[in-house]
């Protein structure tokens, strides 16, 4: 049996979608915070049990005869998130898993400017200590990072954002696509995976004209130093660790972390991924139905 965490979220929801299309409803399962919200997928014969982070007899449970269970990574920061993984992965050893998949992410390194890249490359060191078969899915970065970055420039036409770099913004539907094609063929990667991105690295000057060649409408690029855009983010109701969080992001992409662009996930796919422009064409099309 194929188990997957955190089935209910944007990406763990993509990923069993994809997964039911390649096995059958039997072979899979979920382990989620609130089984009601998995509830259709228990109508499609999708084994649903209740797991919590929190509660690791829960967790063992939920994972119960998993050939393969896929870890998607918390919603959490820090030792808060490193402690949630430990608490999994322990769990996954008295289940018995035969292997453990994990959304990690290019630029995974104790050194990343980048919270999160610190807390996937300490996650990674545990599955390593396991002696388990593992696999670490090198996801590039989200699209939907980007896009939530771009939103007050949507109406405005100004990208007021800290200095950047080149990031390999990759959209989920790709990347669950990607997981599901692992999920079903059992570990065809052993320990971290290539970068799993698009085919292009854009920095928020290229996302500028991107915006302007598919809105026909012209976007520019302003940089607003570091402090300003923490400042500004504390003042529309951010807390401190998640403003310093996003501009963490910032640095990490000016020291060139999550440049990198890689062939794996188009041939995972079978297709080239969604360019950074169908991304945000779609993601704006559907915010201006929403809005009107």
């Amino acid at each position: 049996m194929i188990i997957v965490t955190g089935a209910t979220g944007k990406l763990g929801r993509r990923i069993v979608e994809r997964l039911l299309e390649r096995v059958p409803a039997d072979r899979v399962g979920v382990s989620v915070r609130d089984p009601l919200r998995a509830g259709d997928l228990a109508d499609r014969g999708v084994r649903v049990r209740k797991g919590s982070f929190d509660d690791p007899a829960s967790l063992a449970h939920a994972f119960e005869g998993a050939e393969q269970l896929l870890l998607v990574s918390l919603d959490r920061t820090g030792e808060e998130c490193v402690t949630g993984h430990r608490t999994a992965i322990d769990a996954a050893l008295t289940a018995r898993v035969g292997r453990i998949l994990y959304t990690s992410q290019m630029g995974a390194a104790h050194d990343s400017r980048f919270q999160a890249c610190r807390d996937h490359a300490r996650t990674e060191d545990l599955l390593r200590a396991t002696g388990l078969p593992w696999t670490s899915l090198r996801n590039g970065f989200y699209s939907a990072s980007a896009l939530q970055f771009l939103e007050p420039a949507r109406l405005t036409g100004r990208i007021a954002l800290p200095a950047d770099g080149p990031v390999a913004w990759t959209g989920h539907d790709d990347l669950a696509d990607a997981t599901a094609a692992i999920l079903a063929e059992e570990g065809r990667f052993e320990g971290p995976t290539p970068p799993l991105t698009g085919a292009a690295a854009l920095d928020f000057g290229a996302v500028a004209e991107i915006a302007s060649q598919v809105t026909g409408r012209p976007f520019v690029r302003a940089v607003v130093p570091d402090d300003g855009f923490r400042e500004q983010a504390l003042e529309h109701g951010a807390p401190a660790p998640v403003a310093d969080l996003m501009l963490s992001i910032f640095a990490a992409a000016r020291k060139g972390e999550f440049s990198a662009v890689d062939p794996t996930l188009a041939e995972l796919i079978g297709r080239e991924p969604a360019t950074f422009g169908t991304l945000l064409e779609r993601a704006w099309a559907e915010q201006t139905r929403r809005d009107a």
